[in-house]
């Protein structure tokens, strides 16, 4: 009870700062105008807690397997050579090795129907801003969570140690969680020729569409794995339309249970 109340207090400090980054920066700099309490904001609210408790003491026990089964290994030296590397070095490959992992995952949410089944809650809010990022179903995070740090952990760059995060991998998801919260931001904020490498809310904003464009823009930081896949777009405007085709309930009890029994919303490539 101890820990989960000193979580829900961390969570809270760490809200109040978003707050004080976004909501201003949404005030001056606004794609869109909208309300800073619009719509369902309590039910994304009650998703930014669910979403950072329950998902990672779902993925701590793969991790913690993941521990195990490398312990004392080091195929060929790598993981010695990898231990040696310097710090800012590791959570490059990191960073890299992560974004590939959730690449490739987030792009099979698309086409799978039954992963889409869950995925859809995310895409199901007709406008964006920096709350909407939190609306997400915990079975989608977990993939998500786990197509990304696995493969870092496999390469050496993270050490699962007691099935706890090292720096390096602490990093990755601390910046990884802000990222994401700007690039789902209702922000106008474009970089010229940085966005070649690193994603903005223009970017992501074109994941999030719903017309002719839709099913592009998968990596969550770095726009040149999906030009190196050939699933990029990025013109010079914003997306006109936002959501998806089919519905999905607007309550956190609809958004939670209904991928687990309901019809499957229409938006997604025939299953694999």
């Amino acid at each position: 009870m101890h820990a989960f109340l000193y979580d829900v207090a961390r969570l809270s400090v760490w809200l109040v700062l978003l707050v004080a980054v976004f909501v201003p920066l949404e005030r001056f700099f606004a794609l869109r105008r909208a309300p800073v309490l619009r719509a369902q904001w309590r039910t994304d609210l009650c998703w930014y807690f669910i979403n950072s408790l329950l998902p990672a003491m779902a993925y701590a026990i793969p991790v913690a397997l993941l521990a195990r089964a490398l312990h004392g290994l080091d195929p060929l030296g790598w993981y010695s050579t990898v231990a040696a590397w310097p710090v800012g070095l590791k959570l490059l490959a990191a960073l890299v090795v992560n974004d590939l992992g959730v690449y490739w995952m987030h792009r099979w949410m698309h086409s799978n129907s039954f992963l889409w089944r869950f995925h859809a809650v995310h895409h199901s809010p007709e406008q964006l801003d920096w709350l909407a990022n939190t609306r997400a179903h915990p079975f989608d995070i977990v993939l998500e969570r786990l197509a990304g740090l696995l493969p870092v952990y496999l390469l050496g760059l993270g050490s699962p140690a007691n099935g706890q995060f090292d720096p390096v991998v602490a990093l990755v998801t601390i910046f990884g969680t802000f990222w994401s919260f700007l690039i789902h931001a209702n922000l106008r904020l474009r970089l010229g020729p940085l966005e070649w490498l690193i994603s903005t809310p223009a970017f992501h904003h074109w994941h999030h569409t719903n017309d002719a464009h839709r099913d592009r823009n998968f990596a969550a930081i770095f726009p040149w794995i999906d030009r190196l896949f050939g699933t990029h777009h990025l013109p010079g405007h914003f997306p006109p339309v936002y959501g998806i085709d089919g519905h999905v309930g607007a309550t956190l009890s609809e958004q939670l249970i209904d991928p687990l029994l309901g019809p499957v919303p229409p938006r997604a490539r025939a299953a694999d």
